[in-house]
């Protein structure tokens, strides 16, 4: 055997990592993140939370069990100025502030965020605050995340479901199905946008073609984490 000596690259300091923590039944956020920061170069570090193959209220809550333990398992060499934590019901009903606890337990992150917080701070953005609310989940899933919006001053009067609790058939809800589903809900004279709720739900193609039907702004949980993620992460 031959030993070599070897030298340390320095870190770019312009590029800091953000972390990334999806549920073990999610199949669409990773796909895209990488979509949209394909020509960012800022590394995207990701932890897998275990979640039940049924989505309801109890599933959900029982998540905040496990966040730190997924925190825990990024890489450590660095710290994070931001980590997303990706599933907007249960965002909803543990609480961003319990969430950003949770991970900065085990993580050295400046900022947490994830669906639900970027989507506040996404419609705030854009001056929106009556939006039409398409959900793949049953009503009482969808009930904390409208109670969360509400209390941040928006109103979802308007909602519309798939009333699906299995997430590997939310995955799987057709292209055509969300853009039928979002134009008939945003269509409404009383709402400024539409919001696709789920990090798992297949909306990113999807968004262009609601635009361009109903003339107004759509949000996703995926393209708003993505938003919220990129502009944490830029320095002040």
């Amino acid at each position: 055997m031959s030993d070599f000596s070897y030298r340390l690259d320095a870190d770019d300091p312009d590029l800091c990592p953000m972390g990334l923590i999806v549920l073990e039944a999610d199949e669409t956020l990773e796909g895209d993140m990488r979509s949209v920061f394909a020509h960012d170069p800022t590394p995207i570090y990701v932890s897998r939370i275990a979640s039940a193959p049924e989505v309801t209220p109890e599933t959900l809550a029982a998540m905040a069990d496990d966040l730190s333990a997924a925190a825990r398992l990024l890489p450590k060499a660095r710290p994070y100025r931001v980590v997303g934590y990706g599933c907007t019901s249960a965002s909803s009903i543990i609480g961003s502030d319990e969430v950003a606890r949770l991970v900065k337990r085990t993580c050295n992150a400046t900022e947490v965020t994830n669906p639900l917080r970027a989507a506040i701070a996404c419609t705030q953005a854009r001056n929106v605050s009556r939006l039409a609310l398409l959900s793949p989940y049953i009503e009482t899933v969808s009930a904390p995340l409208r109670t969360a919006f509400a209390a941040a001053g928006i109103s979802t009067d308007v909602f519309g479901s798939f009333g699906e609790a299995e997430e590997a058939k939310v995955v799987r809800i057709s292209k055509g199905s969300i853009v039928e589903a979002a134009c008939a809900l945003g269509q409404h004279s009383d709402v400024e946008g539409v919001f696709l709720s789920c990090t798992n739900l297949r909306t990113l193609a999807a968004i262009p073609e609601i635009e361009q039907r109903i003339g107004k702004p759509v949000l996703s949980s995926n393209q708003a984490l993505a938003w919220h993620m990129k502009m944490l992460n830029t320095p002040a």
